[in-house]
């Protein structure tokens, strides 16, 4: 079996950058993509844009209505005409129209109307004229220019990267100045043609003779010196060229735009000195204002400063009489149970020697030690109570059984172990076995309300004597509404007492505290 291969040539464009002098003519020329926007000129990439064959001008009018939806046929006559010629297509066309004195459009112009369109025409009259005269003179002096025109230029491309980011702008339109020593810009190489040669010789002469230089000057005849044309390419010095111009016979006439630029200049340098000098009083003001500023700012944090450091200050001095005062507090109250268990420990030493041994090794242990949790008690019972939480173990009386609804709370309404006290031994001491640790103080503490504070809050029920809240909910008190601000003011003036008192205190404890440590030094 025989294999052949084919060869298959690709166009592809050159590379960016070796497009110098490319010009896409073909398909073959754009590869697979699109127009080069590098290269400026008409583009159709796989014919995109181009215009089809067939698609020329075509004689189709498009359908259109008047305001009342018919049909408008005459659009057909005007087919090949002008926009603005005008076409009679209509019946009303051909028939006279009434002409009333009233109608605007048929009223004859007024003298001022009259004089305006004749001093117009006169005007464009006279400046035809006057051109066709400046034509046919030999020097012409400098047109003046026409006056600058002002355009509003509004671009088609409001993007940020055209025309710098500008929406609009104004463009004055000057008309250029014509120089009129501006010789021909273009060479006309016409041939001259030969001049008929001179006639022949007369027989009838005087003998020859030499001819003198000045016989030779008074021959010599200057070329003509011509502003237009200098067909034989003759150079013509300057001062022969200003002297057949004529130019020393005219009157000098100086521009008056001398004049409006020397001022025009004058002005705009004293206003941009002025302008300058403002700016640098504005700059100088702002400077100092910002200086200004800037010391205010200075010292008001130099203020700040010194009251926090002070402020600072007085608070570590009062935190320190303060951590003072309750580490003496502390030891106080060290000082005084240690008397106390002193005093305990020789009424038990006096009364009982043998118990002192047993209260100094259970001195130290806890007293949750002396419950076994779910065990029965050890010491003689007779009561006829369970020893054991029948819940504790498998039976039908557990949450297992099911008759236990979901809206009770049955769980735990009963005690464990309804018949053991043994919180009464345990909180309370009792007289055959601790009359000998407590002593005298044995009876006042049996006697003694427990979990009762000693001091109550002010304002409450029964402040101080533990006396029990009376039965029912918790009642609140609408607050009174204070209209005119009497409360606020007397809470805020109570306040500001109580500032001022606690400040005069502090400082009259931080004045004794420093006569203490004078006298110590």
């Amino acid at each position: 079996m025989h294999l052949s291969l084919a060869t298959v040539a690709i166009k592809e464009p050159p590379l960016y950058g070796r497009r110098q002098g490319f010009v896409p003519r073909t398909q073959d020329d754009f590869g697979d993509g699109g127009a080069f926007p590098e290269i400026h000129i008409a583009q159709f990439p796989i014919g995109m844009g181009a215009d089809k064959p067939g698609t020329g001008a075509k004689n189709t009018v498009a359908l259109q209505f008047d305001s009342e939806g018919k049909l408008r046929f005459d659009e057909l006559t005007r087919l090949g005409h002008g926009k603005d010629k005008i076409v009679h297509s209509r019946l009303s066309d051909m028939k006279s129209k009434h002409i009333d004195d009233e109608d605007e459009t048929f009223k004859k112009p007024t003298d001022s109307e009259i004089h305006e369109t004749t001093e117009a025409t006169r005007a464009s009259l006279e400046k035809i004229t006057a051109v066709k005269i400046a034509a046919a003179l030999p020097v012409q002096h400098a047109k003046k220019t026409a006056p600058a025109q002002f355009i509003r230029y509004t671009p088609s491309q409001q993007a940020g990267f055209h025309t710098s980011g500008a929406q609009q702008r104004i463009i004055r339109l000057v008309e250029e100045q014509k120089d009129p020593m501006e010789p021909p810009r273009f060479q006309i190489n016409q041939k001259i043609p030969r001049a008929p040669p001179s006639p022949p010789a007369p027989v009838l002469h005087s003998p020859p003779r030499k001819v003198t230089a000045k016989e030779q000057a008074d021959w010599k005849i200057p070329p003509c010196v011509s502003n237009w044309k200098n067909p034989k390419g003759y150079t013509v010095a300057l001062d022969k060229r200003l002297a057949a111009d004529g130019r020393g016979l005219q009157q000098v006439h100086i521009n008056e735009g001398f004049a409006k630029f020397a001022e025009a200049l004058s002005i705009a340098e004293r206003k941009a000195r002025e302008s300058v000098e403002t700016r640098a009083q504005m700059e100088r003001l702002i400077a100092q204002n910002k200086k200004t500023e800037q010391e205010k700012r200075m010292r008001e944090m130099a203020q700040s400063a010194r009251i926090q450091r002070s402020q600072a200050l007085r608070k570590a001095e009062a935190d320190e009489d303060q951590k003072l005062m309750e580490e003496a507090k502390e030891r106080e109250a060290i000082r005084r149970d240690r008397v106390e268990d002193h005093r305990k420990e020789r009424n038990i030493a006096r009364s009982r020697p043998e118990k002192l041994e047993k209260l100094k090794r259970d001195k130290d242990r806890d007293i949750s030690e002396k419950i076994a949790l779910g065990l029965p008690d050890s010491r003689a019972r007779t009561s006829a109570g369970t020893q054991f939480d029948s819940r504790l173990f498998n039976q039908n009386a557990g949450l297992d059984s099911g008759g236990i609804d979901d809206e009770t709370y049955t769980a735990y309404d009963k005690p464990w172990r309804p018949q053991d006290n043994v919180q009464q031994h345990i909180y309370r001491p009792r007289k055959d076995v601790d009359s000998g640790i407590y002593g005298a103080d044995l009876d006042k503490i049996i006697n003694s309300s427990r979990f009762v504070p000693d001091k109550g809050f002010s304002g409450t029920e029964g402040e101080g004597s533990g006396a029990p809240r009376g039965s029912g909910p918790v009642q609140f008190e609408r607050e009174e509404e204070d209209i005119f601000g009497l409360g606020e003011l007397l809470q805020t003036s109570s306040t500001a007492k109580v500032l001022s008192a606690s400040k005069r205190k502090l400082s009259d404890e931080g004045d004794g505290k420093e006569n203490i440590k004078r006298s110590r030094k």
